[in-house]
């Protein structure tokens, strides 16, 4: 490093001791130690006496030391060769003091440097790269480093006294040997010892940690915790000071575990029994005292502040480390010994009792360690219990003197600090999820909700992970050989500013683990826990160190611990293994769970060419005294720099989300999901939201199309359009399908969950695009309907205008030959009433009126033709014999299958524009004997009785009976010539009055033609009002503004509220209609609640809309006709094809009107302006619910709308339950899912031979090894799929989830339900107590929680 002095124009070397000094003098007491602590780790020597710059005060920074721990072989008293560990401010040494006198050509430190170690710089000398002729901040520090021997050396005896050794012309390595051998002789005449605390007594030296107040208070507090310890056994420690994390927390632990792992018969009533026992252990938690220790430590940290806080639990965590060493280092020795034994007699293949026995031994050792350690973790974990306890039981604890809902503030302050909390306590082998979760809600108080990138670490025991994590991140995690606390811990990371620019988070949460255990020695309680502890901290994280390295080499395998340079060659064999190995995982995995995965690339992403680092060994050469290898630093740097690379292009995630994220894990992993089918509420809520999206995308094209398909009706019935394809119909669509397009990829861009809903945007795509064809087809099917139906309809339409036209020209012709002969207004009418009613006799006479209808009895007219055809059909099928749960479940499918296609049928007859005949019924009645036929043929077990297919038949006809003849009385009053005849009266009265006083012929023409447009103008409107308001109250009905779990939710919330258990089996086994009902209701009460608000404003504007667009054609109609000197004609087919699209109307509607002597088109303009808005006026005061209801065409109201909108989608139901299928897609792809089922008694389903509910929900059963029969042959309900059928396209997994809803539904209607089905909740479907405890309000209040 180097300066320029600008003055002289030259640069001078900075020393780089000094920019270390410079470092270390402006650091606070923790980077201090943090700095020191390094240097140690990395073999450099220490500062131990440092000058202080400005008052040349020699100082001693004793508590930079204290974290220091220094571990060398020597020989006990047996003359055994064994290991001591030991903090190096307590160690007892020799100590060796190097001085130089005046000026020497070699270096004293390089000579130091080859005494300790020649190929490793421990002090820093002039030959050292960045060294330079003057320093300033290192001059008068004195450095201090530790060798450690192996207990090799020997003593050679030399004559006593002073040694002067010549350097002059010598051999550095001859030297170096000769003063070794000399330093050695005279300690081993020496007894005295140095010890670095001893630094302390000289006065004259000024001691940091009693010189920092902060620091020393820290110790102080620390000190008097450690006194209530003394002459304990440290074995009892746990016991007697931590009563909370132990038996009472491990058998809850234990019994949440069997909860959630129900036993071979498990039932609702044993589910509920352990919910109890479990709230009794959490009472007797509740009621543990709290040891003075907690007490002291709890309100230490809160009488503190931040500074006093961390030296508080940095002394408390020196102390307790310096309390435990000892027995633990003994335990540890008995520990290695015995796991020796243990290997060899695996090699050996030692009897399985030999082998046993070991291991017995093992595990208890391993329990005495467990027992014998004692850190900070332990104490937070027993306040993670006391906080578990009082909020299991919601109150406080009598002894603790505050309320314990402020303990998760202290844990999350101390994370902000930057000490690591326990996210799984591995002696339980559970997490605290209600801790955790309380934990990160006060991180996120205090922090903000920030986003975080977490990376896990994992490996095998004493493989490096946490040194290679406080490597590359500067964490604190313990590291040691042997086994430390089990678990898992979590450290936060902040991420600089200038970082920040870079990744997408602003911190990295760090999870470090314990090492799994060796095969060797793992049982398969402890198996399982090393499976449960990878799946956990895999599933959690962004990225997932593996470390496959370490003291263990039965976990290596094959892989090869190769230089880097060659690891690229030598390795790739070692990669394919790998990836053959890791697929292979993957399928078993996946066979197991009944899921399609190949690969574990499907699974986890994962590159094995660019993802498998080669490390180097840590130490450069054999501990104790071996420095880093500089390829391991090297290897570090760039395996962080990947790291950083893949995180850049991880969002990470909120730390709401962590939260969300931890408890589903934890719940995927008590329920023993491991791998594929664990349900992430992260992505449930990421789903349920772009569901929702898509409920918006799928309106849009859905409205945009219904807009084409009115106008392009229009121009069919106006004769402009005569075919319709489907490119015309994209080519309309484009627009909307760009918007939808673009509103897609914004939200998958730009959605805060971006990384969880990339996965689903392929699919997504797919649908909209799906649904986009769907509608196109569907439109032109429609459009072509009418079409085909035109000439039929042409028929009708030019008897009535002939009529029309008749009474024009009849009323025209009476005028004229009264003109003049009468004088008074009434006397006009009277005429004129008389000739009306002469006129319309005649017509009825030529046309008879259209006759109301009866479809039941015209059902009752074709009824013996069909019976001869099915008694026919019965005489050869099999003997009826019952059917079974299956039978009857597939018969209901049958029977709503039908009745929703005869529904499309009953819509595309479009009776309001064609009338009804008994045609219809006998199509109908044909095609439900098609499908009943058909099935009946099919791979079924049943016959259907004689009374089924009438019973099929009349069903469908009363469910279509109102719509029919409510469409077929909208045909009758607009074709019927009585009724047609009759509301025309006034009308040409008003153009016989015209006639009569002498009008001219263009005001008579534009009377007409706005007397012609009144219906148009009133379905033109009330059409657009109806989309109008379908779109506005799909924005604003609560019930409607989301996807169809929203509306599902309130349909439930509804049914709740009314306790109508009629309307609950409705919903049970008619889903389908019940929803449309559902939907109906909300739309008349929206429509009914915001009609003069909301409704009637609509319908005003779209009438002023169209009264403009009239009146701006009939303006440029005028001026068209005027430039190219036209006639009526021209002027007439100009206003009529500029009006084509939003009006049915056209030339061909005033073809018998008499109109070749018009002429005057300004006057013609301006009776049209004059007489539209009294027209429009009449329309508007008539207007009302019933009239826009009444008026409209059935698939045109907006509740049909609607309905078309959310109820094209999946209604399969669950083969236990009858819950139904959430997927928002017809026939779609892959298993059926629902994210809650029901207790499967509401279906009906009962215990083989008894009258007794099956009070179990599926999602319990699916975990049993209870079975179920289906055409006589018994499935485990474990392996449902086996059944075949509706079962095999189920997918059920495991859920104790608490959802009061359908519990409470079975307490209140208990007795209706055992009515409705004649079965009894009794004996093993008895409900559980606790059911009983669930009011209404819990049941509604639930979904509020669940559909978030």
């Amino acid at each position: 490093m180097s300066v320029s002095n600008k003055g002289e124009g030259r640069f001078e070397q900075i020393h780089l001791m000094d920019v270390q000094m410079a470092l270390f003098h402006c650091a606070d007491g923790f980077l201090k130690q943090l700095m020191v602590t390094k240097l140690s780790q990395c073999q450099y020597a220490l500062p131990l006496l440092v000058p202080d710059p400005f008052t040349q005060q020699i100082d001693f920074p004793l508590s930079t030391h204290k974290l220091i721990k220094k571990s060398w072989k020597m020989r006990n008293t047996n003359n055994e060769i064994i290991s001591q560990i030991q903090p190096i401010y307590k160690a007892q040494t020799p100590v060796v003091s190097f001085f130089r006198f005046g000026s020497v050509s070699s270096s004293k430190s390089h000579l130091m440097n080859s005494l300790i170690n020649d190929k490793h710089n421990t002090f820093f000398h002039r030959n050292c790269p960045g060294s330079s002729r003057t320093r300033v901040l290192m001059d008068g520090v004195v450095e201090i480093a530790w060798f450690c021997p192996e207990d090799e050396s020997t003593v050679i005896e030399t004559k006593k006294g002073k040694y002067k050794i010549g350097l002059k012309d010598r051999n550095q390595s001859d030297v170096s040997e000769e003063l070794r051998r000399t330093i050695n002789d005279c300690l081993s005449e020496s007894s005295s010892t140095f010890r670095l605390e001893d630094v302390c007594k000289h006065s004259d030296i000024r001691v940091d940690e009693e010189d920092d107040d902060d620091c020393r208070r820290g110790r102080e507090a620390a000190q008097q915790m450690m006194s209530l310890l003394q002459k304990k056994d440290l074995t009892e420690i746990k016991e007697s000071f931590l009563p909370h994390q132990g038996k009472l927390w491990h058998q809850w632990s234990q019994k949440n575990k069997e909860l959630h792992r129900p036993q071979a018969h498990d039932t609702e009533m044993d589910i509920s029994r352990k919910q109890t026992e479990m709230k009794i252990i959490r009472q007797q938690q509740h009621e543990s005292d709290i040891s003075e220790f907690i007490k002291l430590f709890i309100k230490k940290l809160n009488s503190y502040d931040s500074n006093k806080k961390t030296y508080f639990i940095m002394w408390l965590r020196i102390f307790l480390d310096e309390y435990t060493s000892d027995d633990l280092s003994a335990l540890h020795h008995k520990y290695d010994e015995k796991w020796s034994t243990v290997l060899k007699l695996t090699g050996n293949h030692a009897t399985s009792e030999q082998l046993t026995a070991e291991q017995t031994d093992l595990e208890k050792i391993s329990e005495e360690l467990q027992a014998a350690t004692f850190g900070v973790e332990h104490i937070m974990r027993e306040i993670g219990q006391i906080y578990e306890s009082c909020s299991s039981v919601k109150k406080n604890k009598k002894d603790l003197q505050f309320d314990f809902s402020s303990l998760p503030s202290l844990a999350a302050e101390m994370m902000i600090s930057g000490f690591p909390l326990e996210l799984m306590d591995g002696d339980a082998a559970h997490v605290p999820v209600i801790w955790i979760s309380a934990v990160l809600d006060q991180l996120i108080q205090k922090l903000g909700d920030q986003r975080v990138f977490v990376l896990s670490v994992l490996g095998i025991q004493s493989s490096g992970k946490s040194t290679m994590l406080n490597a590359m991140f500067g964490l604190q995690f313990a590291v040691s050989a042997g086994r430390c606390t089990r678990g898992a811990f979590m450290q936060l990371v902040g991420v600089s500013d200038e970082m920040k620019t870079q990744m997408n988070f602003d911190y990295i949460l760090v999870v470090d683990t314990e090492g799994l255990r060796a095969l060797e020695v793992a049982g398969r309680s402890t198996r399982n826990h090393d499976n449960e502890l990878a799946t956990f901290v895999v599933g959690l994280a962004n990225l997932t160190l593996i470390n496959i390295f370490g003291e263990n080499p039965s976990e290596t395998q094959d892989e090869e611990n190769v230089s880097d340079v060659t690891a690229g060659e030598k390795n790739k064999e070692g990669r394919r293994r790998l990836q053959k190995t890791l697929d292979e995982m993957t399928k078993l995995a996946a066979k197991d769970e009944v899921c399609s995965v190949q690969c574990f690339s499907e699974v986890i992403r994962f590159d094995v060419q660019n993802d498998v680092k080669y490390f180097a060994q840590l130490w450069e050469g054999s501990p104790p005294m071996a420095p880093p290898n500089p390829n391991y630093c090297e290897n570090i740097q760039e395996l962080k720099k990947t790291i950083m690379s893949h995180a850049s292009k991880s969002h990470g995630m909120m730390l709401i989300h962590l939260q969300d994220r931890i408890k589903d894990l934890w719940k995927a992993l008590l329920n023993e999901q491991f791998v594929f089918s664990f349900r992430n509420s992260l992505e449930i809520s990421a789903y349920r939201r772009l569901e929702t999206e898509n409920s918006k995308w799928s309106w849009s094209l859905r409205s945009a199309m219904i807009e084409t398909e009115n106008k392009l009706h229009n121009q069919i019935e106006n004769d402009v359009i005569h075919e319709v394809n489907e490119k015309d119909l994209q080519r309309e669509l484009m627009k909307t399908s760009e918007e939808v397009k673009k509103s897609m990829s914004e939200f998958f861009e730009k959605d805060t969950d971006t990384e969880i809903l990339i996965q689903w945007k392929t699919s997504f795509e797919i649908k909209i695009k799906e649904l986009q064809e769907n509608i196109v087809k569907e439109t032109k099917r429609k459009l072509n309907e009418i079409l085909q139906q035109r000439h039929l309809k042409k028929k009708i339409d030019d008897q009535r205008t002939q009529h029309e036209n008749t009474l024009h020209e009849k009323s025209k012709e009476f005028a004229l030959k009264l003109k003049y002969k009468i004088n008074d207004e009434q006397t006009l009418k009277k005429e004129f009433d008389l000739f009306w009613e002469q006129s319309v006799q005649k017509i009825i006479k030529d046309t008879p009126p259209i006759k109301d209808i009866d479809i039941m009895r015209d059902l009752l007219r074709i009824r013996t033709d069909k019976e001869i055809k099915w008694i026919y059909f019965l005489q050869r099928a099999k003997e009826m014999l019952g059917y079974s749960e299956e039978d009857e479940t597939q018969i209901r499918t049958f029977v709503a299958d039908v009745a929703q296609q005869t529904d499309r049928m009953i819509q595309s007859y479009r009776f309001s524009k064609m009338g009804y005949n008994i045609s219809y019924i006998q199509l109908l009645t044909d095609y439900i004997m098609q499908r009943v036929t058909e099935h009946q043929e099919g791979p079924v077990k049943y016959v259907f009785k004689n009374e089924f297919f009438m019973d099929l038949v009349l069903s469908i006809c009363k469910r279509a009976n109102k719509m029919i003849t409510d469409q077929h009385r909208l045909f009758r009053d607009a074709s019927d010539p009585v009724k047609y005849v009759e509301n025309k009266r006034e009308e040409y009265y008003s153009i016989f009055q015209k006639f009569y006083h002498g009008a001219k012929s263009a005001a008579i023409f534009g009377e007409i033609i706005c007397q012609k447009l009144k219906e148009p103008i009133e379905q033109s409107v009330y059409k657009k009002t109806s989309r109008d308001l379908a779109d506005e109250i799909r924005i604003n009905c609560e019930s409607l503004n989301g996807n169809r779990l929203n509306l599902k939710k309130h349909i439930l919330k509804t049914l709740a509220e009314q306790e109508d258990f009629d309307k609950y089996m409705d919903y049970i086994h008619n889903p389908r209609d019940h929803f449309n009902s559902f939907i109906r209701d909300e739309v008349s009460w929206y429509m009914t609640d915001k009609f003069s608000v909301s409704v009637l404003p609509k319908m005003k504007g779209n009438f002023k809309l169209l009264q403009k667009k009239i009146m701006k054609t009939a303006h440029e109609s005028t001026k068209h006709v005027q430039v190219n000197s036209g006639d009526v004609d021209l002027w007439l087919k100009s206003f009529t094809q500029q009006l084509s699209e939003v009006l049915i109307f056209s030339v061909k509607d005033l073809c018998g009107v008499k109109h070749d002597d018009v002429d005057d088109f300004n006057l013609l303009e301006d009776v049209i302006r004059q007489e539209l808005p009294a027209i429009l006026s009449d329309i508007c005061n008539r207007f009302n619910i019933e009239t826009l209801t009444e008026k409209l065409d059935y698939t045109c109201r907006p509740d049909e709308l609607l309905i078309d909108h959310f109820c094209q989608c999946c209604w399969v139901q669950c083969p236990f339950c009858k819950a139904t299928c959430t997927n928002t897609t017809e026939n779609h792809d892959g298993d059926h899912s629902v994210p809650f089922h029901r207790v499967t008694g509401l279906k009906g389903l009962k215990y083989h031979k008894t009258n007794y509910f099956c009070a179990d929900f599926c999602t319990v059963l699916v975990t049993t090894s209870n079975s179920f029969r289906v055409s006589h042959q018994w499935f485990p309900y474990k392996q449902y799929r086996k059944a075949g059928g509706v079962y095999a396209k189920w997918s059920i997994t495991p859920d104790l989830s608490e959802l009061p809803y359908w519990k409470w539904f079975v307490c209140r209607f208990q007795f209706d339900t055992e009515t409705h089905y004649d079965k009894r909740f009794e004996c093993s479907g008895n409900i559980p107590r606790e059911w009983r405890k669930f009011t209404k309000k819990d049941a509604i209040e639930c979904f509020d929680k669940c559909f978030k």
